[in-house]
């Protein structure tokens, strides 16, 4: 590089790293840094939005003082008129602080239902796809405090199980390219990555659909507005939160022995054997220890649905099976074993 770009670029790192002269702003990378303890190379999921805009200078603050390789992506998704330009747009603010992001975008046929749902699936595809070629191990979400609310409400609203409902956590509980999702803004409020976003960029991108009660998730949102007008303590809700997960991680130890001490794998077969012990568990740990063996089986990125594996469950027990599909697998029992096997 020549010297004259050189200087421009150590300019540009200068001026980003005196913000931490902020206090609050230093406090909040402290939190950020102190969350995030990885020596490796490192991906940012950047939408334009405050909370991963702050992602993005936190990030980049990190990767300046800690020397760690940090590589920034966009996705565009491409179902809103003009994200296009909003996509260069944040591409071009980026690049004044000497940050470079890469557009990824999503090619072909749109949802016209489940649209976010969808959206989101095809997102993290593409954000995996592009770390498996830049072999990157790890991948940060811009996800805060107020997504963790929103999404036990989500799910608590679809009747989920524990499992569910205290899945969302700073580490995904699921790879996918063998890529982690990493969350390192899960303590903070929104409004704290808005106040980054502001000083530092004083720019974001305002995403109408936020403003759509077409969407669950707006909808759930505008409802914990509401229970906090009416006297919804959410460090107390937090807590419980909290609590919930003390007790997942109970039950995840016996789903861990059950498919320690009661399954056999042969690997030549991609073939899981289990012994009648299997079955003689409390129904949640039968169930999750099921819905693991089936997803490692099936090589799907999801589980079968809740319902579907409590009626096998059901008619495993009642001895009402022979040999079935179901989520990429076939369940067949044979006296007092049951054998999963993949359908490929």
């Amino acid at each position: 590089m020549k010297q004259k770009s050189l200087n421009a670029k150590n300019k540009i790192h200068k001026s980003i790293l005196e913000n931490l002269n902020n206090f609050r702003i230093n406090d909040i990378f402290k939190e950020f840094k102190k969350t995030l303890n990885v020596k490796d190379k490192i991906a940012v999921a950047v939408s334009g939005g405050p909370d991963s805009l702050a992602l993005a200078f936190l990030a980049q603050c990190f990767s300046l003082l800690s020397k760690v390789n940090v590589k920034f992506y966009l996705v565009n998704h491409r179902l809103r008129e003009g994200s296009s330009t909003e996509a260069k747009l944040v591409i071009k603010k980026l690049k004044n602080f000497g940050i470079n992001c890469k557009i990824l975008s999503w090619h072909g046929k749109k949802p016209k239902t489940n649209i976010q749902a969808i959206a989101r699936k095809k997102r993290y595809s593409l954000l995996t796809e592009q770390c498996k070629k830049d072999k990157i191990n790890y991948i940060l979400l811009g996800h805060h405090l107020d997504d963790l609310y929103e999404n036990f409400f989500i799910r608590l609203s679809r009747g989920t199980g524990l499992k569910g409902l205290t899945s969302f956590g700073k580490i995904s509980d699921h790879e996918e390219n063998n890529v982690k999702f990493l969350r390192p803004l899960l303590n903070l409020d929104k409004k704290e990555l808005a106040y980054i976003s502001l000083k530092v960029f004083n720019f974001f991108i305002k995403d109408p659909s936020n403003l759509n009660e077409n969407f669950k998730r707006v909808r759930i949102r505008n409802l914990i507005n509401t229970l906090e007008k009416e006297g919804l303590d959410k460090k107390k809700f937090l807590l419980t939160i909290d609590n919930l997960k003390d007790s997942d991680k109970s039950v995840n130890f016996y789903v861990e022995r059950n498919l320690k001490f009661n399954t056999t794998f042969y690997k030549s077969k991609n073939t899981y054997i289990l012994s009648k012990s299997f079955f003689k568990n409390p129904h949640e740990i039968i169930f999750r220890s099921l819905s693991h063996l089936m997803k490692l089986v099936s090589k799907n990125y999801y589980p079968p649905r809740g319902k579907s594996i409590k009626n096998l469950i059901l008619k495993i027990e009642l001895n009402e099976i022979t040999k079935v599909t179901l989520g990429g697998c076939y369940i067949e029992k044979i006296n007092e074993s049951v054998i999963i096997s993949s359908e490929k």
